[in-house]
């Protein structure tokens, strides 16, 4: 006789595969549960439900890496619970930062000496690296102005307007004013002349950008530190610059060698570098480089020695993770310069696919430059029926995350699409997105127009607004204009 029993709710020798065999009622999803669950049934729940995120490979929005060896994957879970801040127990993975920021030192041109260590730290991210970098010039502004008896309470930053979020929020959580440089048509970055303009004697330091994350353009740092030269000689100050090289810090060394942004230009005091996206290491790492000690203020330096031994520390943060690290040391050592070149050849070689084959639908104008960071950046030259956004809305039906967005002042009448060009974006892909995006411009053709039309021109507002549909209104309009196309198609096909 076979002999059975049957299993409890908290019998977690029961084999299955999906969690519903286990869970028949939904969780609670705002308060802990009371009981718990086997851990098969909380994998599966959860990764059932991160099936419906997008793909990260098709994430076109993202700058951020999205792949890497897998050597370097298991280097990164080998060091997962090891908290990078507890430098005397994890000697060797300091001494890899410690690396890291010499290596990317040297490659920034930092006038080192031959046995002079790099002054820099590893960061989460370019958000944290360019709050540090905005610390250290607010206090030797501060420094100075006190020395000269003069007010220092009212200091400002000098930007363009197409800088990254983070630095308004910097100005915002620190008290400091941020000024910034309006764009215009046709020029979206930073103009080096109307930068110095807005400087005057309580400027901390002008923010340049190599690599704009509207289109990928380096903003001109060699004509930005000569025009500061000259104005700080004429006026007798010291304004200084710090280079937001996110994007473009590990693609400008490799690309353009003879490009003058870095430590070269004796103005740039500091630099930023995301190592999570073309230093092609996951998310969470960043690095901010400093000319020299004197360029961080020693005051801002904290000694630390409740961990073991002292260990000076210049954080926002404190505990975070070691496998960023380890993994940056990993992808500097097993690529090299010879490997870092190739890749970014690589990728600037498949956005010039990508450019001719949207420049080949002869639907869409190019607002990204061929040199910078490799991304194509495009706006519809007809937006009388269609626009960016909806171009956008259905290429995700592809499976593509492609962004559109406006400019900033003064070109937010501009618009864009925009795609970033990562390594695992390969030359197959980069045709297949622009056949999906022909497809798409074709679905396009065949709807109606996003607004009804009166003598050749959009209804208006009184105010001169043009009125936006709601997402469901939109969705409809367009489920209902399908639909039509589809059977029309149908009773074409059987007729023929």
């Amino acid at each position: 006789m076979v002999l059975s029993k049957t299993a409890s709710q908290t019998d977690v020798s029961v084999h299955s595969t999906f969690a519903s065999r286990y869970v028949r009622d939904a969780l609670p999803r705002f308060r802990m549960p009371e009981n718990s669950i086997p851990k098969e049934a909380a994998y599966q729940i959860i990764n059932d439900e991160l099936m419906l995120d997008g793909n990260p490979r098709l994430n076109l929005a993202s700058f951020v890496t999205t792949w890497m060896e897998p050597e370097c994957d298991k280097l990164i879970m080998a060091a997962i619970n090891k908290n990078y801040v507890d430098m005397d127990e994890y000697p060797v993975t300091t001494e890899l930062q410690n690396r890291c920021v010499n290596m990317i030192a040297h490659l920034f041109n930092a006038p080192l000496g031959e046995s002079e260590a790099a002054v820099g730290v590893g960061t989460v991210g370019s958000s944290e690296a360019i709050m540090l970098a905005g610390l250290a010039f607010k206090r030797k502004w501060q420094n100075r102005r006190k020395a000269e008896g003069k007010p220092y309470d009212k200091p400002n930053i000098v930007t363009g307007a197409n800088v990254q979020v983070c630095w308004e929020k910097f100005a915002r959580y620190f008290e400091v004013e941020l000024k910034e440089v309006k764009l215009r048509d046709g020029y979206y970055v930073m103009d080096p002349k109307k930068a110095v303009e807005l400087v005057d004697e309580n400027t901390i330091c002008v923010a340049a950008i190599l690599g704009s994350t509207l289109n990928g353009e380096f903003e001109d740092v060699k004509l930005l530190n000569d025009l500061l030269a000259e104005n700080n000689k004429k006026k007798g100050w010291d304004t200084p610059i710090h280079v937001d090289a996110a994007s473009g810090g590990f693609i400008a060394p490799f690309l353009y060698p003879e490009l003058e942004w870095d430590f070269r230009l004796p103005l740039v005091k500091s630099i930023n570098v995301s190592g999570h996206k073309y230093g092609l290491v996951y998310a969470g790492i960043g690095w901010v480089i400093w000319r020299s000690k004197a360029d961080l203020p020693e005051e801002l330096i904290f000694h630390i020695n409740y961990l073991g031994a002292d260990q000076p520390t210049f954080t926002l943060n404190f505990s975070k993770g070691s496998s960023q690290v380890i993994a940056q040391y990993y992808q500097l050592i097993r690529l090299g310069y010879e490997g870092y070149k190739n890749v970014m050849e690589n990728c600037q070689e498949n956005a010039m696919v990508l450019k001719r084959g949207l420049e080949r639908t002869g639907r869409f104008d190019i607002v990204s430059k061929d040199n910078g960071v490799p991304l194509v950046a495009f706006s519809l030259k007809d937006r009388s029926r269609h626009d960016e956004f909806e171009v956008s809305d259905i290429l995700r039906r592809f499976g593509w995350i492609v962004p559109a967005y406006t400019m900033p002042p003064d070109a937010q009448h501009i618009t864009v699409l925009r795609v970033v060009i990562r390594e695992d974006f390969s030359r197959t892909l980069a045709e297949r997105l622009v056949m999906d995006v022909e497809k798409v411009l074709h679905e396009l053709d065949s709807l109606p127009p996003k607004q009804p039309k009166a003598n050749g021109h959009p209804h208006h507002h009184r105010n001169g607004a043009i009125p936006k549909k709601s997402e469901l209104e939109t969705l409809r309009s367009v489920t209902d204009a399908w639909k039509k196309f589809v059977m029309a198609k149908k009773t074409t096909d059987i007729v023929c």
